[in-house]
């Protein structure tokens, strides 16, 4: 009977560091989803500026983008780099990813570490370095040149992910393939390709994100008569800001968040974060 009172003040003193957390991961939440909020508000104003709360609420911003030339051609650009990039990542990856793992290879390490250098280097500091070198080769604002810059960021992406599921695949599978008389290319492609699929379709989705989003090093790589979306919106903000560039955010925020809720219910996207 004594420890009633004792368990009692436990309970309680939990309770309140749960409430305390719950509070702190609100404020967290609220603080990081503050400014998607204001963007998806200004979107909807009936003014022809931004301002938050709106002004009457119109949809008239969103038919204006999906009416101009400019946007619509920059979304289908970007979507073809994205696409573009996005199977040669796979390829790549997947080719570097498999050779790493069931390969021996020479260096290892060392090679893993370059195929991840990427992602410690900033994006500005990549377009910069690119710029020069494919202005050296005479390069300089091709599509093919924008792809292969583009490959240089979504690939470390692509390994990363299948690099996760090729070490939780059972490397035995493949060599009974093998045994049975299976070369390295049907065993591939009939047994391993298919035990790792969730890894390389999280490493393709991120490619893809990674790609369509890119403003650091695609604005120091394209030509005068091609615009990839999210330039367009970087450069449009200096002219002015009125609600359409709010509108295409918001589609752009809606579209992202709708690829990575799909991700995450058919492949469990978190465990290749």
């Amino acid at each position: 009977m004594s420890a009633a009172p004792a368990i009692r003040r436990l309970r309680a003193a939990n309770l309140r560091r749960s409430g305390a957390m719950a509070a702190y991961l609100f404020l967290v939440f609220f603080f990081l989803m503050l400014p998607v909020v204001v963007v998806v508000l200004a979107s909807v104003s009936n003014t022809s500026y931004l301002v938050v709360p709106p002004r009457g609420v119109t949809f008239r911003w969103y038919r204006a983008v999906l009416d101009n030339q400019e946007f619509t051609g920059a979304i289908l650009y970007s979507l073809r780099l994205a696409l573009v990039t996005t199977l040669g990542s796979i390829v790549l990856g997947v080719a570097a990813s498999y050779a790493l793992v069931r390969l021996w290879v020479p260096g290892r390490a060392a090679i893993s570490a370059v195929l991840m250098a990427p992602l410690a280097f900033p994006a500005v500091v990549i377009g910069v370095a690119l710029l020069q070198f494919y202005s050296a080769l005479g390069v300089s604002g091709s599509f093919a040149g924008l792809v292969a810059a583009h490959m240089v960021i979504t690939v470390p992406y692509v390994v990363r992910a299948v690099l996760a599921s090729l070490h939780g695949a059972d490397a035995a599978v493949e060599d009974a393939a093998r045994t049975l008389g299976a070369n390295r290319w049907v065993a591939f492609f009939t047994v391993t390709l298919p035990l790792i699929r969730p890894g390389v379709v999280a490493g393709g989705l991120f490619a893809f994100i990674v790609s369509f989003d890119n403003v650091p090093v695609t604005i120091f790589l394209l030509d005068v008569r091609h615009v990839t979306l999210p330039v367009k919106i970087f450069t449009s903000i200096e002219y002015g800001v009125d609600p359409s560039i709010a509108a295409v955010s918001t589609m752009l925020i809606v579209a992202t968040g709708l690829f990575l809720v799909v991700a995450e219910r058919w492949l469990g996207f978190h465990r290749f974060v």
